[in-house]
């Protein structure tokens, strides 16, 4: 009998240590990995549209289109809270978004909005937020998306959560060129938008191929890789309808 308990507890034990070095093998790092990309997926694309409103507050939310760190596009949830106060701007510092160049978009958004608003803004606290993917780039290309996220805000309305916007915003309200149209209009598409606006011009892009070219040379063949340009219509190749706008008063009837 006694032999037998022993035997039990070394077949035990040997179970023990079996499953021990198995969970150690196991590829946790790329399951972690597999994972989070899934979770990032799902966090980028399927964003909740936010409105609400009350006597003293009025909260907005626009998806705005970014690029990640890997060059593809991402979706942010830009939200603006316009609170009856003192003229205070205040900004979420946990987010990457809100880099140097953001900030200034956000000066110059909020001016924009004043503007056409016709709100005193002196009479307002401006609250910005952005949740995002944590590796979106921030840029000034958000200064659109600022502007009429904070237009709507101030008015106490609502926008359409089926419009993305991107842009450089000006201090006259007009919207500046910016990069990686392709990728930020494959990300509205997947984040359900049916209308993508950009910049004047920018209706469609650019893109380049990478392709192989081998040539012989005596006895050798020598090959390179070359990078193609390619035109593309934006619209045509994403399956989202692009509409090009001057400035924020053109792109806010979108909007509406």
């Amino acid at each position: 009998m006694e032999k037998e308990t022993k035997q039990i507890i070394f077949y035990l034990m040997a179970i023990v240590v079996f499953l021990a070095l198995l969970n150690f093998f196991i590829p946790k790092k790329s399951i972690e990995a597999r994972n989070e990309t899934e979770a990032k997926e799902i966090f980028s694309f399927n964003l909740p549209h936010i409105f609400f409103e009350n006597e003293n507050s009025t909260i907005v939310s626009i998806k705005v289109p970014a690029v990640s760190s890997d060059g593809k596009g991402a979706i942010a949830l830009l939200t603006v809270e316009a609170v009856k106060g003192t003229g205070k701007t205040l900004m979420d510092i946990d987010s990457l978004l809100f880099l140097e160049d953001t900030q200034h978009s956000i000066r110059m958004a909020r001016l924009i909005a004043g503007n056409i608003s016709g709100k005193n803004l002196s009479e307002f606290d401006l609250i910005y937020s952005v949740k995002a993917d944590a590796s979106i780039i921030g840029g000034p290309s958000a200064g659109s998306a600022l502007a009429i996220a904070t237009i709507f805000a101030l008015n106490g309305e609502e926008p359409r959560e089926d419009v993305t916007i991107t842009g450089v915003i000006n201090h006259d309200g007009t919207i500046g060129p910016v990069e990686s149209i392709l990728e930020k209009a494959e990300a509205s598409k997947k984040a359900n938008a049916s209308i993508f606006l950009v910049p004047l011009l920018q209706g469609k892009d650019v893109v380049y191929d990478t392709q192989k070219y081998c040539h012989k040379f005596g006895t050798s063949e020598v090959c390179t890789m070359e990078s193609v340009p390619r035109e593309v219509d934006i619209a045509k190749e994403t399956g989202v309808v692009v509409r090009e706008v001057k400035n924020i008063k053109e792109a806010l009837e979108y909007f509406r």
